[in-house]
């Protein structure tokens, strides 16, 4: 059969081409079925390579964690043989201008921790075996690094959160209790918590609850430093933490409320006009800790103490705060005391310095017979605290 020509376009324009001849359009069909059938099986062939990397790198990331948390037992064990004394303690520094959460015989285990030192051990013990257990988790977490980058190059974007199964679950509220734990210890187990906390983050960076007792440790650190960089630079960091947490979780009274604390301890290295801007910017975020969680009394306390800062602010800084913003911050005397008060009706003795500050409220509003009553009842905590120094110094 002679092949026909026929136009490919209309028009005075049109160009001829020529049609296949049957035997010609079979051959053509064929091969491209052939290739349709190819590339259908090297699809699937892809996707079951994919889904046993997947698993693979998730068995990876879970004996990596499993490794890295029998190191560190053998190594607390070893670094810690004899048992520590335990105290409570609450912040330090003043609310409006820093900020840190009270004590207190809670029993979700958030409260401040003592700051008395009871290990024994020479300076030299210490860092050499910190320097070796440095060592040791530094290999582990760059496994897990690179575990944690190749198995989520794997998966698309939403199904990131395959990565946590069960163990690691599993390994997430075992982390969290010990990072509890050591918040509410002395200087050295707050130093211990902060680099757990580190050596954690590439794994479960994304979990909310890591992420704010990650900016706890931060604000633990910037409170037991001396160095007044040092204090600055824990600060910002933590805030940067808390930052990204808050864009993903809103609604979570524990970021608000460290979001809130950090901000004022950076603001401690800043200038008056920085300092008040923080103040609003406090009162805010723990305003919104207590609609999210109305029953925690450490966020009263933050805001008690921001009320009686406030309420006791300097000639100079009135005169700043009203030059600079339409409404100067305002709180009385009464509205501290309320708020310490409802501390101790969440939970009476919640912390030494609460007591004080409603013993100084009712002072300055002329109660004395009150005052003193409240005096007797902050005696009968134990004196440990850094903040309570701070208050009676006032």
């Amino acid at each position: 059969v002679p092949r026909v020509p026929v136009p490919v376009e209309t028009g005075d324009r049109a160009v001829y081409t020529a049609l296949l001849m049957h035997d010609e359009q079979v051959d053509v069909l064929e091969r491209l079925d052939f290739v349709l059938r190819n590339i259908s099986e090297l699809r699937q062939e892809v996707e079951e390579l994919r889904n046993s990397l997947q698993h693979l790198a998730a068995e990876i990331v879970s004996e990596v964690r499993s490794h890295l948390e029998e190191t560190q037992k053998v190594t607390r064990r070893r670094r810690f043989p004899f048992p520590r004394e335990r105290s409570d303690s609450i912040g330090s520094s003043s609310i409006y201008f820093t900020a840190s959460s009270g004590t207190a015989n809670t029993d979700d285990g958030e409260s401040e921790g003592g700051y008395t030192t009871a290990n024994a051990e020479s300076d030299y013990d210490r860092e050499s075996e910190r320097e070796s257990e440095e060592g040791e988790d530094e290999v582990s977490c760059e496994t897990v690094r690179t575990a944690r980058r190749d198995s989520l190059d794997l998966v698309n974007e939403d199904e990131t959160h395959l990565i946590l199964d069960p163990s690691l679950e599993e390994g997430l509220g075992q982390l969290l209790q010990q990072a509890d734990r050591l918040h509410n210890g002395d200087e050295q187990e707050k130093r211990e918590g902060f680099q757990l906390l580190l050596n954690n983050k590439l794994v479960y960076a994304d979990q909310k609850d890591f992420l704010w007792r990650l900016a706890r440790a931060y604000s633990d650190m910037c409170e037991i430093t001396e160095d007044t960089d040092e204090k600055r630079s824990y600060a910002s960091d933590g805030k940067e933490e808390i930052e990204i947490a808050l864009q993903k979780w809103d609604q979570s009274a524990e970021c608000h409320q460290w979001y809130a604390i950090l901000c004022g301890q950076l603001s401690e290295h800043e200038s008056i006009q920085k300092r008040i801007q923080t103040g609003y910017v406090f009162k805010e975020h723990i305003d919104k800790a207590i609609e999210l969680k109305p029953e925690d009394p450490k966020s009263y306390y933050l805001l008690g103490r921001w009320c009686y800062q406030v309420s006791h602010l300097g000639w100079l800084e009135k005169k700043t705060a009203s030059a600079l913003f339409e409404a100067p911050p305002t709180a009385t005397v009464q509205d501290a005391l309320q708020n310490f008060l409802r501390v101790e009706e969440l939970s009476p003795g919640f912390s030494k310095a609460g007591r004080v500050y409603i013993a100084k409220c009712y002072r300055d509003l002329g109660n004395n017979s009150a005052a003193v009553l409240w005096m007797n009842l902050a005696s009968e905590l134990p004196v440990n605290t850094k903040e309570v120094a701070h208050v009676d110094d006032e």
